[in-house]
């Protein structure tokens, strides 16, 4: 097998651990990654040959993007105070005491290298917390604080990464000198982010084609995250700028068929690219256990110690995080999403699990410093590193359903229905409304302002029938049969429709290109 036979694997891979993840009730990202140990152990199976630095600005800027089109700018605006103290105070913190603990545990290991490895095994998985979150029904609040924490954590820590590779590298620090870097490349990325994300909006417009359009979206979180990154900003953060600016100002109520393809596209992406970056996460298992031959003994107690504080750190954090937070929390501050109990704190410290970022920084390590002389202890960082991910993605992935269960902690679905009920009400009335204002203009039969107005009632009804009282949901259920069974029937017609012209396109004279036309049409027409 070459490493295109490894990449189909891991594709298909990815697409069958979603339904089997769905019937065990596990996150798919931790089925790949087992899929990916399993791969590793077999002697046909290559080693993975790609060059770390690839790895980041391949993986990460699809699946930020699509963590990004799940939330918005108001979300985040609200959650600043938990999301800075999750995404940036703990990062700067799990380093700290990593790197503490790493250099004093293992013989001759640089402190700047220490810093580095606690960087770099500092940030939770935005993928694997996002993709846990939404199959396990966990409240939207901690759905909305573990997204906006894996957003930027990543940020935090991939600038913290650079400058302790920097200092191990050169030999020397400079706090001022990375303070100054660490606004530089914050002030860079914001700026190419908000750029692209004007300049795509504005291409989005002229483009017009739904194909197009989706296309250009695809091509947008690369552009942001390599422009960024040749400026010596945070790659990272420019594609969750641009990201965020087009979700904010790029939407088109009225844009039906692009919003819908796009969404079916995104989809698809997010499936395959997390199950990819799961998998080589399993893959590069290989490499790490290659590492440990000759001297386990030390290196397992070693990675076990980071483990266990990479752990208790964001324990003993998020209590007292956790409790501050609802301290500063106010009735002004009443959209801020916060936990509630000391259960969800439990849930969202053992949803702490590391993942592509991790992987994808160990990986990138230098070979050698500026002397010439090896990296110090890049093995050793490596295999902790592996170690660190290992423990909490498997372990914590495969009994993050069974904690959740026991702590009983669950969406508030009474508020979710009362959320839809809200919305629905709103955009009964939005028709209503503009039905009105047709009527101030144009002089419609009184028979037809009826069916109009009963048909604006529905709009709402159809979202959320508890809005319409007993007799009224009695006439929408009579109406819903009617129109199902209308439905049924007018499918069947359009269903014998396409077959007529699916059997046209093998006949002599056909012109392909034609009778793809007319059953795109057909398609629309089945689709509305």
């Amino acid at each position: 097998m070459d490493q295109l036979g490894l990449l189909f694997l891991l594709l298909l891979g990815a697409l069958v651990s979603v339904p089997v993840g769905d019937r065990l009730r596990l996150p798919a990202p931790v089925l790949m990654t087992v899929f990916g140990i399993v791969l590793a152990l077999l002697d046909f199976v290559p080693n993975v040959d790609i060059p770390p630095d690839l790895i980041l600005p391949a993986l990460l800027p699809p699946l930020l993007y699509a963590a990004v089109r799940r939330t918005s700018w108001r979300q985040f605006a609200v959650n600043v105070r938990p999301i800075f103290l999750l995404a940036v105070a703990l990062v700067f913190v799990t380093m700290a005491c990593v790197a503490t603990v790493a250099h004093a545990i293992v013989p001759g290991l640089p402190l700047a290298a220490a810093f580095a490895l606690g960087a770099l095994v500092a940030p939770p998985d935005p993928v694997a917390a996002t993709a846990v979150a939404g199959q396990l029904g966990l409240p939207r609040r901690l759905v909305s604080i573990l997204e906006g924490e894996g957003l930027f954590n990543d940020v935090t820590a991939i600038v913290l990464y650079h400058v302790a590779i920097a200092a191990a590298v050169s030999g020397t620090f400079s706090p001022w000198s990375a303070g100054g870097d660490l606004v530089l490349s914050a002030v860079v990325a914001v700026a190419v982010g908000l750029a692209l994300g004007w300049g795509a909006n504005k291409l989005h417009g002229l483009l017009g084609d739904a194909t197009l359009q989706i296309g250009l979206t695809l091509l947008v979180p690369y552009a942001s995250y390599v422009l960024a990154e040749e400026l010596h900003g945070s790659g990272v953060l420019a594609v969750l700028t641009t990201a965020m600016f087009l979700a904010e100002y790029a939407a088109d109520a009225d844009d039906v068929l692009t919003r819908l393809a796009g969404h079916t596209v995104w989809d698809v992406v997010d499936t395959l690219v997390t199950g990819v970056a799961f998998g080589l996460i399993g893959l590069e298992l290989h490499n790490a256990l290659r590492t440990a031959s000759g001297h386990w003994a030390e290196l397992l107690t070693w990675a076990a110690a980071v483990v266990v504080v990479v752990v208790l750190v964001r324990l003993l954090w998020l209590l007292p995080a956790t409790w501050l937070t609802k301290r500063l929390h106010s009735r002004r501050d009443q959209d801020e999403d916060i936990p509630t109990s000391w259960r969800e704190t439990i849930v969202m410290w053992w949803a702490g699990m590391r993942g592509v970022a991790s992987v994808a920084l160990a990986l990138a390590i230098p070979l050698k410093t500026e002397d010439g002389s090896a990296f110090p202890h890049r093995e050793e960082i490596i295999f902790i590193a592996f170690a660190v991910i290992m423990v909490t993605l498997l372990l914590q992935g495969l009994t993050l359903p069974w904690l959740v269960d026991r702590l009983g902690v669950r969406a508030d679905s009474e508020r979710e229905q009362r959320l839809e009920r809200d919305l629905a009400v709103r955009a009964a009335k939005a028709a209503k409304r503009r039905l009105r204002e047709i009527e101030a203009v144009e002089d419609l039969p009184e028979e037809l302002s009826e069916q109009m107005l009963r048909r604006a009632f529905d709009i709402g009804v159809r979202i959320s029938p508890d809005i319409g009282d007993e007799e009224r949901r009695e006439a929408q259920e009579q109406r819903v049969r009617r129109l199902r069974r209308i439905r049924r029937i007018q499918g069947e017609m359009l269903s014998a429709a396409r077959h007529e012209v699916l059997a046209a396109r093998s006949e002599p004279g056909a012109d392909p290109e034609i009778v793809d036309r007319v059953l795109r049409h057909l398609d629309v027409r089945s689709l509305r």
